[in-house]
């Protein structure tokens, strides 16, 4: 089975994560943390695959998408300013991103998740003496 893309937002009262299911309706649920908005994707999804006759899931099956507000909100590690820098974008730009006050193109978006991407992988191979 694919994995199962759902959409995560931050909001005021916590997570909140859905996935619409073309033709059959929109799963939506919520969570104080990432790890428990996860268990009640599981939760949700499997109700309504066991109404639509659908394959249930597990954690393993989920792919979560952040919006770049989002993104930011979660992993506040990231600096804006360094990763800016990092990606030849303006930290202007790249904060108006993060606060939600512009919208990215699609070419930016891409740009921005290769330069996140390209520094994990850069730690996931670094090793201290």
């Amino acid at each position: 089975m694919k994995k199962l893309d759902f959409i995560i937002e931050k909001g005021a009262d916590g997570y909140g994560a859905y996935r619409e299911e073309k033709g059959l309706g929109l799963i939506t649920t919520m969570g104080d943390t990432v790890a428990e908005v996860r268990d009640n994707i599981v939760d949700a999804y499997n109700l309504f695959a066991e109404e639509v006759g659908k394959e249930p899931i597990t954690k393993v099956h989920i792919k979560l998408k952040y919006d770049l507000a989002s993104f930011f909100e979660f992993y506040k590690e990231i600096n804006v300013s360094a990763l800016g820098k990092r990606i030849d974008m303006q930290k202007s730009l790249l904060s108006d991103y993060k606060n939600g006050n512009r919208k990215p193109s699609d070419k930016q978006v891409k740009k921005i998740l290769t330069g996140i991407k390209e520094l994990g992988k850069e730690l996931s191979e670094l090793e201290l003496v």
